[in-house]
């Protein structure tokens, strides 16, 4: 990850969001010519180091400099051998944990660092609210939990979708404890308690966001990347819905539980007239119907 730096004149007279607007303008073409997005070869490598060698020339011909000191190098892989990269004449280190976009990934893809941060985060906002507000009635608490407390638990969740059984749980617990605090069914078994509420469970509304992304994919919303993430199977005679994806594969369970892996055989299983839908709104109320059938 690059880091670019830029010295703000406070001489200029404009507002830092002005300034911002002229950085972004500036570094525009920064990754004009970068041919690496994910290569898994040796001459993937190289590919890699000419791409840097790139950006420091870029960086020498607008007068910028790179904070190097931030720019690491995360090895991904059983056997990667660790190949050490250099943005101009500066070695670049290596970690075993990396933030992208905001979400800490570490070298074996375990997402549980980032289920234990937004479950730490969202239970502080739960308790937040539990200490400021005094009133537990419906109308109180269930617009504050959607706005204040579910997106930690959701934020860019397709890309770290919880893998382990406990990361599910601990994520749940969060909704759970939420659920409790409503006035009047904090008796009731968890599963009633969505029910009262018309909420699907976090691990619902996961299967939920996937299926609606892929959609989204597969009907032209994405138009640059939706043929490259997806293959469409070309087969005649095909069961269930007639629209199906070709899964790919892998010999890492890791890699099963990618978007792009997880979500293929989800969506191969929906019924013909949920993929069939002809907007996304209608697309939506028949998952919503097909997904109230699951446990």
């Amino acid at each position: 990850m690059l880091h670019a730096t830029c010295r703000k004149s406070s001489k200029s007279g404009r507002r830092p969001s002005q300034m911002n607007t002229l950085f972004n303008i500036f570094v525009s073409d920064l990754d004009d010519g970068i041919k690496c997005t994910l290569m898994k070869v040796a001459e993937g490598r190289a590919t890699l180091q000419e791409d840097l060698d790139r950006l420091e020339k870029w960086a020498d011909k607008n007068f910028m400099k790179f904070s190097k000191d931030k720019c690491k190098v995360l090895h991904l892989g059983k056997h990667n051998p660790g190949v050490q990269h250099r943005l101009g004449s500066t070695r670049l280190g290596s970690r075993s944990v990396e933030r992208d976009p905001g979400v800490p990934v570490d070298n074996k893809l375990n997402m549980s660092k980032q289920c234990a941060a937004a479950a730490k985060k969202a239970n502080r906002m739960l308790g937040c609210i539990n200490k400021g507000i005094t009133s537990r009635d419906k109308e109180v608490i269930i617009p504050l939990y959607p706005a204040l407390v579910r997106p930690h638990l959701e934020y860019c969740v397709e890309f770290w979708s919880p893998l382990c059984k406990k990361d599910v749980d601990r994520l749940e617990r969060v909704q759970r404890r939420a659920t409790k605090m409503i006035q009047g069914l904090g008796s009731l078994p968890y599963e009633e308690r969505l029910r009262e509420l018309g909420w699907f469970s976090l691990e619902k509304r996961r299967l939920r966001g996937d299926r609606i992304t892929m959609f989204q994919y597969l009907k032209g919303g994405y138009k640059e990347d939706g043929d490259s993430l997806f293959t469409r199977s070309h087969m005649e005679k095909t069961r269930a819905n007639g629209y199906k994806s070709l899964l790919g594969r892998f010999q890492l369970d890791t890699r099963g539980k990618f978007f792009t892996m997880r979500t293929t055989s989800r969506w191969n299983n929906l019924p013909r007239e949920v993929v069939d839908s002809p907007t996304l709104d209608t697309f939506k109320i028949r998952l919503d119907r097909v997904l109230g059938h699951l446990v």
